[in-house]
């Protein structure tokens, strides 16, 4: 490496880090913070899932069981998965999304006791209309949040966030939504308002971008779609939102980085202007 090429390298790290610092300072003033779905990273193992998020730039994640931890791992592997993103500097700030289809409480309790296990402050589910109630005992029981996922038309229990609000209504604060804001805009939600609505009830977020609002096939990079962006941070900001967006890419699923990348420059971009 020649002496130009070293001082062109540590400029632009310095600007790389520079943009980072920045970037986590406009989070801090939104009051919430940007994150990863692992399942953005489905084909990739763990290890590598993890460098790439951190080449992301951002140290949050909800993590996908199936592929990144596991729910049958044993202690050993647990720790071992644990101490991968502690390393990395990332935050499981979930896991999931967890089916849970079943009424029988014991089948439902192996899954908070795999979230403590794991250090899960939430879960991000498919539940039944009719389990509620005894995830809900469950939820206390291991204090953990229960954000129930929209699945847009498609699915017949939880659709939108106005079913899903309309289920918890009541219920313990854990109780809540994890509104996934492209299926949430197919199934038909101001997804603007459907925030407001929330308020607390908002636990987490999966955030995407689509060309044509009632296509899932038509997901894109965010910010080249339809999705209102800059009015769904203001709106978050407005209700004091303090959890996680977390970018859920679901396309491009075995080269996801250039589009990631993209989609966080813009959403950061938001945030810095924002800010100012």
């Amino acid at each position: 490496m020649t002496r130009r090429n070293m001082i062109s390298g540590i400029g632009a790290l310095a600007a790389a880090r520079a943009a980072a610092s920045a970037a986590a300072n406009d989070a801090a003033t939104a009051g919430f913070h940007l994150g990863v779905a692992s399942y953005s990273f489905r084909e990739f193992q763990r290890g590598l899932a993890i460098r790439m998020i951190k080449q992301l730039g951002v140290s949050y994640v909800s993590v996908k069981q199936d592929f990144h931890l596991p729910f049958n791992s044993t202690p050993a592997e647990i720790a071992r998965a644990l101490g991968d993103f502690k390393k990395a500097g990332i935050t499981i700030v979930s896991g999931g999304n967890t089916d849970m289809k079943s009424s029988d409480p014991a089948d439902l309790r192996k899954y908070f006791v795999y979230a403590k296990a794991c250090g899960m402050p939430m879960l991000v589910t498919a539940p039944l209309h009719e389990n509620l109630g005894v995830i809900e005992t469950l939820a206390k029981e291991y204090d953990i949040r229960i954000a129930i996922h929209t699945h847009g038309p498609e699915d017949k229990n939880f659709p939108s966030p106005k079913v899903v609000l309309d289920a918890v209504k009541g219920m313990d604060p854990r109780m809540g939504l994890c509104m996934d804001v492209g299926h949430s805009m197919r199934a038909g939600a101001d997804v603007v308002q459907e925030v407001a609505n929330a308020g607390p009830r908002l636990l987490d977020m999966h955030f995407k971008d689509l060309k044509d609002g009632k296509v899932a096939e038509s997901q894109c990079d965010v910010g080249d779609g339809v999705m209102p962006v800059v009015a769904l941070f203001q709106q978050l900001q407005k209700i004091g939102y303090r959890g996680s967006v977390n970018l859920e890419y679901e396309i491009n699923a075995d080269n996801p980085m250039p589009g990631m990348q993209r989609s966080f420059a813009y959403m950061k971009g938001v945030l810095a202007g924002l800010a100012g």
